[in-house]
């Protein structure tokens, strides 16, 4: 299944969510870019968010760009298979190398806003990533590394701190929370 039929498959939970998959089927059948960071008005992104088995506690990066506390994902760069880039990316900046996805399908949905900012001494315009998040569970026990090109620490949170700790109020308000609640009723 290609993902425009995953994201047409996909039920949303709430009106955020319903929102954001129309713009997000629609951007997808007018921008065939819609993939690649070229797209410089939007472009795809792939999220994780990754509990322990116990379901009590959340992986997250303390992210250089964003100077806060997020969860973990990263660009498309072209491909498709979002589940294989949320995976690539869990295990490139937390060395998390033996997480699981706990059901193959979309966990959440949610077009996130990006300031325009530096990266590599070159300037970004301020954008659009249609995300794609996956729910996983990993180990909290298996060491952690910190990938010093994209965050300066990598720790597992309780519930109740990941929702204390970033500094970005669109993720604390509607985000997290969202992921949190879901995370805590799926199998």
């Amino acid at each position: 299944m290609n993902l425009l039929q995953e994201i047409k498959n996909y039920q949303p939970c709430n009106q955020q969510e319903a929102c954001d998959q129309a713009r997000m089927i629609d951007y997808m059948t007018h921008h065939a870019d819609c993939l690649s960071r070229e797209n410089q008005t939007a472009h795809f992104t792939a999220s994780i968010w990754t509990v322990n088995k116990a379901r009590t506690k959340t992986l997250m990066v303390y992210h250089n760009l964003y100077d806060s506390w997020s969860w973990i994902g990263g660009h498309a760069d072209g491909i498709e298979d979002l589940r294989a880039v949320a995976l690539r990316e869990l295990q490139e900046e937390t060395g998390i190398r033996r997480a699981a996805l706990v059901r193959p399908e979309i966990f959440s949905l949610e077009i996130l806003t990006v300031d325009g900012h530096i990266k590599k001494g070159s300037y970004v315009p301020s954008h659009l990533h249609m995300n794609v998040t996956y729910l996983a569970e990993a180990d909290e026990k298996e060491t952690l590394i910190v990938n010093e090109n994209e965050n300066q620490a990598v720790q597992w949170w309780s519930f109740e701190d990941a929702l204390k700790v970033p500094k970005e109020p669109w993720f604390v308000a509607w985000i997290y929370p969202k992921l949190i609640e879901k995370a805590l009723t799926q199998k």
